[in-house]
Order: structure tokens, then sequence, then C-alpha cells
């Protein structure tokens, strides 16, 4: 047999490939789902990075409280950062030297709160002055059995009007700068006077 011709198609069975870049019907819905798919996927990225930031936040977040709410609440912030505040309690300041350290109280409404602040510089303010509340506020860690370790110390110093009043009856200002030098500094009524006969001779030095 005979090699027989191969039938020419005529122009209608021809099938054209389609333009380059179309996927045919589909692919406008088939963009439409990777849109969403992507808008999604980014908010579900936000949402957690939002989530993280914030719970960072809330873990780094220092709480304040008076002595007395912050042992009331004691469960809730035992070895968490916590601020304290409260009045020095009078004659509970003391200072060692081995290890180099302060220990003291603070109180507010009966509620005492001792305190160690394993350092050895405290604010010129932190004095224990006789017939003075002393607001002190601390930074730090409550412990478990209801001390409080200190990281930071704050004082708070008597008011203008306060130091005024003082002044007033006669009380050297508790926090002036040289109330802690008393003897090197005399009250002006406490200096010695000076004789008549030595400004005399000192005037006869000069001429």
């Amino acid at each position: 047999m005979g090699d027989e011709p191969s039938p020419i198609a005529s122009p209608r069975d021809v099938v054209e490939p389609p333009p380059a870049g179309s996927t045919g019907a589909g692919a406008p819905r088939a963009r439409r789902w990777v849109g969403l798919a992507t808008a999604v996927g980014l908010t579900m990225v936000a949402a957690i990075i939002a989530t993280l930031v914030l719970t960072g936040m809330q873990d780094n977040a220092i709480y304040s409280r008076s002595v007395d709410q912050l042992l009331a609440e004691k469960a809730r912030f035992v070895h968490r950062p916590v601020r304290a505040e409260g009045t020095l309690v009078h004659g509970s300041l003391v200072k060692r030297d081995l290890p180099c350290e302060y220990r003291f109280s603070i109180e507010k409404n009966g509620v005492e709160l001792p305190v160690r602040f394993a350092q050895c510089v405290v604010p010129d303010t932190f004095r224990d002055v006789p017939d003075t509340d002393v607001g002190v506020t601390v930074e730090g860690e409550l412990q478990a059995d209801d001390s409080f370790e200190a990281s930071t110390v704050l004082a708070k110093c008597p008011s203008k009007y306060e130091m005024q009043e003082r002044k007033n009856h006669g009380e050297a200002m508790p926090h002036g700068p040289l109330a802690a030098f008393p003897e090197r500094f005399p009250e002006p009524s406490q200096r010695p006077s000076v004789e008549p006969n030595v400004n005399s001779r000192l005037s006869a030095a000069l001429r």
C-alpha cells in the first residue's frame, strides 16, 4: 500500500494557543483567592505581633501600691517588680558596712514593711528626722516573708510650708544643706561674739 496523503485541516479545526499571560476563565477567580489569602495572613501576623507587644508591656509594667495595699495583695505581687509607698518608721533606719546596705521599715495605715537596700548610697533627703514624717518610695520585689528587696529608694523631703512652720518654732531646718554638720555651722544666736578690744587691735594692725 502506498502512503496516503494526510487530510488538510480546515481553519475551523485549528486550535490557537491562549494569549500569553492568560490562564483561561478561572484566572480572575484565582487571583481573588490569592489576594484574600494574603490579606488574611497579614492580618493574623499583625494580631500576633500586637499580642506579643501587649504581653511584654504587661510583664514589664511596674505597679505602684501603698504598703497596706501591697501586703493585702501579696499573692499577686510576690517576686514581681513593684513600687511601694509609705512613711519611714522612726528608729528603723540602720546602715551596715559588711555587707554595705541599709535596712529600714516603712508603714502605711499601721502596716509596716521591712526593707533591705543593698547599696551604699541613699538620697540626701533620706534621713530619720525626729517629729518629721519622711515619705519614702521603694522600687524592687516583695519577698515571700513579707520583706522587700529594694533596688531604688526615693525620699520626699518636707514641703516648704512645713519647713517654714518648723523654723518659726525655733527648729533648725531638718533637710537644710548644713543640717548634717550642726557643730561646724551653728545657728547665728549660738556663734561666739567678738570682744570690742579684739576689734580695736585688728584695726590697729591694719593701719
